[in-house]
């Protein structure tokens, strides 16, 4: 027996019963299977999520913050993108040194990771702590902490109207989050300054 391809099986004649084999009934529950896997994967997105639509931006190879001046600019070259103002943490002078202290970090980073399901619409990661960081943080005995994000705004409703609010990510608007994500891929640098 000759295999076929999938467009080939796609368009033949259907057999009866009595013509199939076992190896076409698992084909048919692997296909069942995967369908229903999809379908609930797809379900059990968060409405925000679900309702991004990718938009055409250009691709930018680099990003800028200015702490000091809470601007976050995405760059292509030597060419500005797009400026976007932003909060930071909740104590954001000098560079993070351990966890809970509400700085955002200062330095040289990249775009590591991307969340569509982020309780702040959607994340974009940034690969703090470095080695450094980390070395730094050991001969402190401290813990250098993590899970540093570009995101959207706020959900608490008592946070919209405060400057700098996250734990030490750098928040934007849900709309911008969706501008900047769609510009930005992962393995971007990100230098953020003081």
């Amino acid at each position: 027996m000759t295999r076929k391809t999938w467009h080939e099986k796609v368009f033949e004649p259907e057999t009866s019963v009595e013509e199939t084999d076992d190896s076409s009934k698992l084909w048919t529950r692997r296909s069942a299977i995967a369908l229903t896997a999809g379908f609930l994967t797809a379900g059990a997105m968060p409405g925000s999520a679900a309702t991004f639509t990718h938009r055409v931006q250009p691709v930018a190879d680099h990003i800028v913050v200015s702490k000091r001046n809470r601007v976050l600019a995405v760059m292509k070259g030597e060419k500005t993108l797009k400026k976007y103002r932003i909060n930071l943490g909740f104590a954001p002078d000098g560079h993070k040194t351990r966890f809970g202290d509400g700085r955002t970090p200062e330095g040289r980073y990249y775009i590591n990771r991307r969340n569509p399901r982020s309780e702040f619409h959607l994340s974009l990661g940034i690969s703090y702590p470095n080695a450094k960081d980390i070395a730094m943080a050991m001969a402190r005995g401290v813990n250098p902490g993590g899970d540093i994000f570009i995101h959207g705004g706020p959900v608490k409703a008592a946070d919209r109207n405060r400057k700098d609010w996250t734990a030490g990510c750098i928040a934007v608007s849900n709309s911008e989050i969706e501008e900047i994500w769609a510009m930005v891929p992962t393995g971007v640098p990100i230098t953020l300054l003081g």
